[in-house]
């Protein structure tokens, strides 16, 4: 994946992730957070989730907490390029 800038996501434990390349976070709670990176939307989830460190103008994130699953989303914003296709009130009242 020539051309994109640096994506790195470090774990330790299931209690502290790291991330570089974060370009915006759009929602987060103690149990969820979404964000957009340059490789692609990006769901935390978890238990007691805390943003304990967050630069965007370096891209940096680090959240702790306990965390259960971290997914990518197809179809939005990133390096594909594509957009949201739905607000998170359109997620919401799905």
């Amino acid at each position: 994946m020539e051309g994109y800038e640096k994506h790195l996501l470090e774990m330790k434990d299931r209690k502290k992730l790291s991330l570089k390349g974060v370009k915006q976070v759009d929602a987060f709670d103690e149990q969820e957070i979404t964000l957009d990176t340059n490789m692609g939307y990006l769901a935390i989830k978890g238990d007691n989730l805390h943003i304990t460190q967050l630069n965007l103008d370096e891209g940096d994130l680090t959240v702790e907490g306990y965390i259960d699953c971290i997914e990518y989303i197809e179809g939005k914003s990133g390096a594909g390029g594509k957009g949201k296709t739905k607000g998170l009130l359109s997620r919401l009242l799905k």
